[in-house]
């Protein structure tokens, strides 16, 4: 990343200290952009902040550290600010989270991704964003980052909430368990119906990021903003490991969903939105991570990943990477469901210190069949 700007406005305050100019220098918050550590900045939802950090896969033991999958356990109860810190109950900032995940990329690894959050809670207040859980809009966070470090790239992950992809997935499994019918057909009806208002939403949420950053005093070539898309949390239908009838798929597999509509969630429903957010992306002029695959064969009740027992432990390289429904609600919040557990987040972790490595272009993370987040492969597109 070129500091050239950087370095010819600390070298023009410095004159104008010398020469006795104080009184036309840019204001103190903005007096040397980019002069702090180096920031790799975590922007958006659930998907990013960490939600379901908490899980070392997915196991029916209802006590104890559950198998072991648990990280909240003290060994006398359950703390989830282990491992969601100080946003434990509000944002779920997990310390596995996509950004803490990546490694030595940067000096400082920053995330104001929230859980819940909208494209209303990305906007600067000033232009009509909302705080949200006690927070002001992430733009406004993200101007304070960007005046006391040298910000390099800034991943976003934006758009499911505005889209309902919580109420979708309850949808679905409620059509399974108590309705007996499917989802795919008037909840497909339902995403046509609001997607170009949540893409030009996603669009606005990149502007809002352009705006900081220019207003904190970075050109264009000073810094990236990435956008990527979502993984899906369950397998088409052919890769599920349970039987559709009976009750596994609720009781034992924390996969309520028909096969039909498993099967568009997998290949219709996240293929959409990456594609309408791979759009974005291009009209915006930023580089696009495609996770859509990222989680293949190791989503909840896949053929082949395994649930954790006492005789199978938890391990990236055999274990589920994203969190179950746990329609029972014996462990943790329903909330974390059907996000990527620790493993799948260091995973993306990993997807996301390759594309920093890639300073152009648009890239596809999958993942190596029995490996771990270092088997994780960066393919054009």
């Amino acid at each position: 990343m070129s500091s050239t700007p950087h370095r010819v406005l600390r070298g023009f305050l410095a004159l104008c200290t010398a020469a006795g100019l104080a009184s036309v220098a840019v204001p103190s918050a903005h007096a040397s952009p980019g002069s702090g550590p180096t920031a790799v900045v975590a922007m958006g939802d659930s998907y990013i902040s960490g939600e379901a950090g908490r899980w070392l896969g997915n196991s029916l033991t209802n006590s104890g550290n559950r198998t072991g999958t648990d990280r909240a356990w003290t060994g006398s109860g359950y703390d989830p600010s282990r491992v969601y810190g100080a946003t434990a109950g509000g944002c779920h900032r997990s310390d596995v989270s996509e950004v803490r995940s990546a490694g030595p990329i940067a000096s400082s690894l920053i995330n104001l991704a929230c859980s819940g959050a909208t494209t209303e809670n990305v906007v600067r207040a000033s232009q009509g964003g909302q705080a949200y859980k006690g927070e002001a809009p992430q733009a406004d966070q993200l101007a304070a980052v960007a005046a006391s470090h040298d910000v390099e790239l800034i991943a976003l992950s934006i758009g499911g909430n505005d889209l309902g992809f919580a109420d979708i997935i309850a949808a679905c499994a409620k059509d399974y368990i108590v309705w007996y019918s499917y989802c795919h057909d008037d909840q497909q009806a339902e995403v046509d119906a609001k997607i170009d208002g949540v893409m030009a939403d996603v669009g606005r949420s990149v502007d809002e990021i352009r705006a900081v950053m220019t207003g904190a005093g970075y050109s264009s070539s000073d810094y990236r903003i990435v956008l990527q898309s979502y993984p899906s949390p369950i397998p088409r239908a052919a890769e599920n490991r349970y039987a559709e009838s009976g009750w596994t798929r609720t009781n034992t597999g924390g996969c309520p969903f028909w096969n039909a509509d498993s099967t568009w969630a997998r290949d219709s429903l996240v293929p959409q939105l990456a594609n309408r957010l791979k759009g974005v992306a291009a009209a915006k002029g930023v580089q696009f991570m495609d996770l859509r695959d990222a989680l293949q064969g190791r989503e909840v009740c896949a053929k082949t990943s395994k649930q954790v027992t006492s005789t199978v432990p938890a391990s990236a390289t055999t274990s589920e990477w994203a969190r179950w429904i746990d329609s029972q609600s014996t462990q943790g919040l329903v909330q974390e469901s059907m996000h990527p557990n620790a493993y799948g987040q260091q995973a993306l972790g990993r997807c996301l210190a390759l594309v920093h490595a890639r300073p152009t272009g648009n890239h596809s993370c999958k993942n190596t069949a029995g490996s771990g987040a270092s088997g994780m492969y960066l393919t054009a597109g």
